[in-house]
């Protein structure tokens, strides 16, 4: 949601003979514009990380160069709106101490101020690297670490701080849902059949016939649509046909609707694009991200 801020200016406009206009106010409203490179600062982030085979140390060194030209576009007072803040604030995420932590707490807190209906998940997310950053369990949920070959496991949580109920508002997954999310994240990436030779297509067949508790692979929602997002950067066509896969299997997800809208317009198919975020959007009236897109296309 962009702001509006009324601006009003006095026009004097020199002149050889007297104008009655002269010293009329001219009222004008101007809307604040989000930041163009903030939102290609944030976009290149997250295509480092949406990639397979990543390379943390060039990744690593790509996070540091945007921290400090975020740092430079909020001393010169270029960020402005709940989404620039948003924008700021994943590049802290993406830190490595406390203080970039804290400040992404910071930054969210601003873009949730500016627009009540933002998401909040990147907030909780902040707060809960910050609090372990300092050697103290994270409230909400958000983080889960892994050390070599062991499996993943949820970070040290204080279950006493906030409630459910407080998870769902902030867009974070129950206790009981953190639980079966370990679950799934221990189980074999779908991208692992493709290193043994299969096409995706053959990928696809061997989703449609597992069983979601037997298998030893992540065929979740999530799951798949992980696959999806590793097929995305040089292979959108297959990727598409798994997004589209995980709508069929997940038909009353929000966010499988969204990706497969992410994934049509990528390929310049708007159209189509359009449609499947308005059906995310209905199952989700709270999705942001797709009314954004929305507007911002018709």
């Amino acid at each position: 949601m962009k702001n509006i801020i009324l601006i009003i200016s006095i026009c004097i406009i020199s002149s050889c003979k007297p104008n009655k206009q002269d010293s009329k106010k001219d009222i004008t409203s101007s809307p604040i514009e989000d930041n163009a490179e903030l939102i290609e600062i944030y976009k290149n982030d997250q295509a480092d990380r949406q990639t397979t085979n990543i390379d943390w140390g060039v990744v690593s060194k790509r996070d540091s160069l945007r921290e400090v030209r975020v740092y430079q576009l909020l001393d010169s007072n270029k960020v402005k709106t709940s989404r620039d803040y948003h924008n700021a604030a994943m590049i802290f995420q993406h830190g490595g101490d406390s203080t970039a932590y804290g400040m992404a707490v910071k930054l969210m807190r601003k873009s949730i101020e500016l627009d009540s209906t933002a998401n909040k998940w990147l907030l909780a997310a902040a707060i809960d690297r910050h609090l372990l950053s300092k050697n103290e369990p994270q409230i909400y949920g958000t983080q889960y670490h892994k050390m070599g070959d062991q499996p993943w496991v949820l970070a040290e949580i204080d279950t006493t701080k906030i409630t459910d109920a407080q998870r769902r508002e902030y867009g974070v997954e129950t206790l009981a849902e953190q639980r079966e999310k370990v679950k799934r994240m221990n189980k074999k990436e779908l991208a692992e059949l493709l290193d043994q030779g299969k096409s995706v297509k053959e990928v696809i067949t061997f989703i449609k016939s597992e069983n979601n508790d037997k298998t030893n692979y992540d065929i979740s929602e999530n799951g798949i649509n992980s696959f999806g997002y590793d097929l995305m950067g040089q292979q959108k066509e297959d990727a598409l046909l798994i997004f589209k896969l995980n709508t069929a299997l997940y038909p009353n997800a929000y966010n499988t609707w969204d990706s497969l809208g992410e994934c049509l317009l990528a390929l310049g198919k708007k159209e189509e694009g359009i449609q499947a975020y308005k059906k995310s959007l209905a199952l989700n009236p709270n999705n942001q991200n797709a009314k954004r897109i929305i507007e911002e296309n018709k």
